[in-house]
């Protein structure tokens, strides 16, 4: 590493450690679920404004490849620079990809104006993928695993005490095997085996501490397992290492700022406890992480092995940008440590299916301290998934609606999300717009989530499928699960802080509290299973924080008896209003306010979905 580069690598981790916002959350939620929310850029000062262009690129137009032209303009550009890509539409065909492999800014003239696009990928209402799929844009060093595991581990080491949750140091044994700037992966084993099921179906393979519970039953739970009789998640290449080092699911990117002797310590503290009774390991990676890289103001059509990925990056970002009809995800965050996605309008999945057919963003394999901020994400199979994944990171002030299956129309999918797959925590959804909240234990279960000032309006907004015909919630009895809140079973120590359930005028006939068997729709849907004979996990309810909630049913808020606090903070992780809410015609700050005579402001990225201005705020 260029002593440039281990010079800037000081100065960010040393601005991180001073610039940390105070932990405001604590004043309200129970220690265990409050972190310190400050993700992606903004300790560092924010996604760079780089003016200083190394090239400038022109489609060539008609059928000609322009992969080539781009990739070899990134590669000679030097870091800190720009690629501008001219007005027009680039092709990226034949299984070809663009590679952002160090910290260079890849930007067009605008969403509406350049295009890169797959022709020969993904199609609308088409699951069919080409012959070579793959990305659009990749932003970090490769796209495959040098080792051969996903996670491209390099060497591992255990440590030799607790991590302590809150802490900036671990203990570990040959310390001297890391160095500051380096990015590095913190898990842990399961600790899991035959556990009652609380759901009453005998055995279910979880952790003691319920922190971990896999899909794994006995008996055998039709269209739940992700497990044959014979295999666990500690077998290699079964669901155990599918978005994790083999049963290490409960993990979170480091970066580290010093190291002595027998210590490491980060830039940001450790987000859950890493336990030496789980064989805690911190390791290194295989390839450096691609730090300080961007992708702006452009727009991605036609990946079907997603449309923009983020693998093993740090600091990087993505902003400005349109993604539309890909297969696998919209926008994948992988391995990666401080993304930032903003102004985002992801939107209407080729094939919008379960199976990750069909995912506008994703996180997974520990990625941590995430920002998805201000933007829109609609029509697409699951807006939102984290997968062993999350620790720290925000979801912050984006429109989210319209989740459906293409063939399953009545289905009504999940909104604002942070599962998918067993492991991830500690992560903040904050001021969104949301048909819904949940937490699904489709391939597993996520912990120590919360919701602070989100509006979730309990319905999707009418939307036309794209396999033809109108989607309303409103008129059509049949579409469900109808809920506000919807955590699924196993889903432990959630807290919903200061959020304004349901639509004024539009609850009636709704229930407070239902079960998913219910025919009535509920405000609350809690420890719910949609495998027949459809149990209740029971613990879900007893161990969700509801806390000064309004609802439009009883026109009355819900507090919390054993939480003290009555008044609440703006923001669980921004020191003052953010500037987007000063955009256009300018707009109220807290948006959602369930205490005060004004339920519901107006959101930014709403406003700006309901306007046709995706981009511009009006």
């Amino acid at each position: 590493m260029s002593p440039l580069r281990i010079a800037m690598l000081a100065l960010l981790a040393a601005s991180t450690l001073v610039a940390a916002a105070p932990v405001v959350a604590a004043q309200v939620l129970p220690a265990d679920r409050a972190t310190t929310w400050n993700p992606g850029l903004k300790p560092a000062g924010g996604i760079p404004a780089r003016e200083k262009v190394c090239a400038r690129v022109t489609p060539q137009g008609g059928a000609m490849d322009d992969t080539g032209r781009i990739q070899s303009a990134i590669d000679r550009c030097p870091s800190g620079e720009v690629v501008l890509l001219s007005k027009g539409t680039f092709l990226i065909n034949d299984g070809r990809f663009l590679l952002i492999h160090k910290g260079i800014t890849l930007r067009g003239a605008g969403p509406g104006e350049t295009v890169l696009a797959k022709t020969d990928g993904a199609k609308p209402m088409q699951e069919a993928v080409s012959a070579r799929p793959a990305p659009i844009v990749i932003v970090g060093p490769a796209r495959f695993a040098a080792t051969g595991h996903a996670s491209d581990i390099a060497a591992s080491t255990p440590l030799t005490s607790d991590a302590v949750k809150g802490s900036y140091e671990i203990a570990v044994t040959g310390a001297g095997r890391f160095s500051p700037g380096q990015i590095v992966l913190l898990d842990e084993v399961s600790g899991a085996g035959w556990q009652t099921d609380p759901q009453g179906r005998g055995r279910v393979w979880a952790s003691p501490d319920f922190r971990v519970v896999w899909q794994k039953h006995d008996p055998p739970v039709p269209y739940a397992n992700d497990f044959t009789a014979d295999t666990y998640p500690t077998t290699p290449g079964a669901a155990g290492s599918w978005f994790s080092r083999v049963d290490r699911p409960t993990a979170e990117i480091k970066e580290i700022a010093s190291v002595s002797a027998t210590t490491v310590t980060f830039t940001t503290p450790v987000h859950i406890s890493y336990r030496t009774s789980n064989a805690a390991q911190l390791s290194r990676f295989a390839r450096q992480h691609v730090t300080l890289a961007g992708v702006e103001d452009l727009r991605l059509a036609g990946g079907d092995d997603g449309n923009l990925r983020f693998q093993w990056a740090s600091r990087s970002w993505a902003r400005n940008v349109d993604v539309t009809s890909w297969h696998g995800e919209g926008v994948a965050i992988d391995s990666s440590f401080r993304v930032e996605l903003r102004e985002y309008y992801v939107h209407d999945a080729a094939w919008a299916q379960p199976g990750g057919a069909g995912y506008a963003i994703s996180l997974s394999r520990g990625s941590s301290e995430v920002l998805i901020e201000n933007g829109i994400a609609v029509r697409a199979n699951k807006l939102l998934v984290f997968r062993s994944s999350g620790a720290g990171s925000v979801v912050g002030y984006n429109y989210v609606d319209m989740a459906y299956i293409n063939t399953n129309s009545a289905w009504i999918e999940i909104g604002l999300n942070a599962s998918h797959m067993v492991g991830s925590h500690h992560v903040l959804f904050e001021g969104n717009y949301a048909h819904n909240a949940d937490s699904d234990s489709t391939h597993g279960n996520s912990i120590d989530l919360t919701f602070f000032r989100n509006h979730m309006g309990c319905i999707r907004a009418p939307f036309t499928n794209q396999a033809g015909g109108l989607i309303d919630d409103a008129t059509e009895s049949a579409n469900a699960p109808k809920r506000c809140v919807g955590a699924m079973a196993y889903s432990y120590g959630l807290s919903f802080v200061g959020n304004v359930l349901g639509t004024e005028g539009r609850m009636k006939g709704w229930a407070y509290e239902a079960r998913f068997t219910d025919a009535t729709p509920g405000i609350w849907v809690l420890g719910w299973d949609p495998v027949a004979p459809y149990p209740t996990d029971a613990r879900v309810a007893s161990e969700t924080l509801r806390h000064a909630n309004f609802d439009f049913l009883r026109d009355a808020v819900q507090w919390d008896e054993r939480t003290a606090a009555r008044n609440l903070p703006a923001s669980f992780y921004l020191d003052s209003m953010p500037q987007f809410f000063k955009a256009g015609r300018g707009y109220e700050w807290p948006w959602v306010d369930p205490l005060g005579p004004v339920k519901l402001h107006t959101l930014p990225a709403k406003a700006r979905y309901d306007s046709g201005t995706p981009f511009v705020q009006p």
